[in-house]
Parts: C-alpha cells; structure tokens; sequence
C-alpha cells in the first residue's frame, strides 16, 4: 500500500515519541460492549490499541485497523504486555480504500474519524455492510457544537458531524436504532477552564 499523506501525518505523529492517547477504552465503547455477549469485532482506528486491548479481555475476538503501521506496532506491544495478544488481528489498511467482508461481525465500533462529508459517510456505509444480521454498529465523533466549548477539534468544513446525519445513512428497515444522541461529558479548554462537549452518538442493531 503507498503511503499517502494522511498516513504520513499518523505515522509522524505516534513516532514523535510519548503516549498519544489515554489508554483507556472509549466510554461509549465500554457501555455498549458491557450489553452484548462477546464475538467478533472490527475495531477501525485503533491507534495504541485501547479499545481493542479492552474488548479482548472481555472475550471478543478483535480486528484492529488503523492507517498508521507505527501505531499497530505500539499497539501490538501493549496487547502482549496485557496478555490478549492472541485474540486481536492488527490490520494496516487506508479504511476509505479497503473493502471489507461483508456481514461479518458482531460488533463494528468507529470512534472520531473525521473525513469530509462524501468520504465520511461512504466509509460508513460501507462499514455497516459488515455487521452480521444481530449485529451492533457503533459510531462515535465530535458533535459540530465543540467548535464553541473551547477544546481542540478538526476544524474543516464538515468534519464534525451530528448522530441525526448518520442515522439517516442507514436504512430503517434494515437498521434498528438503539441511540442517537448528542452525549454530553465533562472536559477543559485548551487554557485550563472546565466545559462542555458532546459526542455524537449513533448505535444500532443490524436486524435478521
């Protein structure tokens, strides 16, 4: 695969040296998984592997992708570290050029990619045609109304996105949703004040 300049920029970023994230798996994550009986799982954007390191120990069996080869090798290092190594498949793919199986898994989780609006919502259309019938999608972002809390964001035009937009990429008589809600939690602006942001929060169950 050629490295394109998004991966460039990823690969940069976790080589920089330090931790990029928390280590900690995604809230949503963890509350939606607690719901469902362990199987299989896409995980895209997996970065230093926090959330798929979780789900593994929860009992599902994990495939891990993320455009950065320098963050999967980290990653790797930390589910051997932590035991699970041999229930996740760490995979480098370009998710916008990437066809994966379709209804395949039992959980398809995606938290805060954020693509332009076509590119966005055809990688996740195409994700959604790899929940297995029962299945769970989980899709997670930055609400557009943290463009005004003060925090770090993306900053493109139409790269934050609202549940509502991604609710009405999927077919209701395919899909039953289960949320679709601007989640609120607790966080501190960039110069140390507390405030305010909300994830944008779609889950749905893949219906047969």
């Amino acid at each position: 695969m050629n490295r394109t300049p998004d991966e460039e920029q990823w690969d940069a970023r976790y080589g920089s040296g330090g931790q990029v994230w928390s280590g900690s798996p995604n809230p949503l994550l963890v509350e939606t998984a607690q719901e469902l009986t362990p199987g299989v799982a896409l995980e895209i954007g997996a970065g230093e592997g926090a959330d798929a390191i979780w789900l593994a120990e929860q009992g599902w069996t994990v495939h891990a992708v993320d455009l950065s080869s320098v963050a999967l090798t980290s990653a790797a290092s930390h589910a051997e570290a932590a035991g699970v190594a041999d229930r996740i498949e760490w995979m480098h793919r370009d998710v916008e050029a990437w066809i994966p199986p379709a209804a395949t898994y039992d959980l398809v989780t995606v938290h805060f990619l954020h693509l332009p609006n076509e590119r966005r919502e055809k990688v996740f259309r195409s994700l959604g045609e790899t929940v297995a019938p029962g299945g769970t999608l989980l899709i997670v972002g930055h609400h557009p109304s943290d463009l005004n809390a003060g925090v770090r964001r993306p900053s493109g035009e139409g790269l934050l996105f609202t549940p509502e937009s991604v609710a009405e990429l999927f077919d209701s008589s395919v899909w039953e949703p289960v949320a679709c809600e601007a989640r609120p939690r607790d966080a501190t602006t960039q110069d140390g004040r507390p405030t305010t942001v909300h994830d944008s929060l779609f889950r749905a169950s893949r219906m047969g």
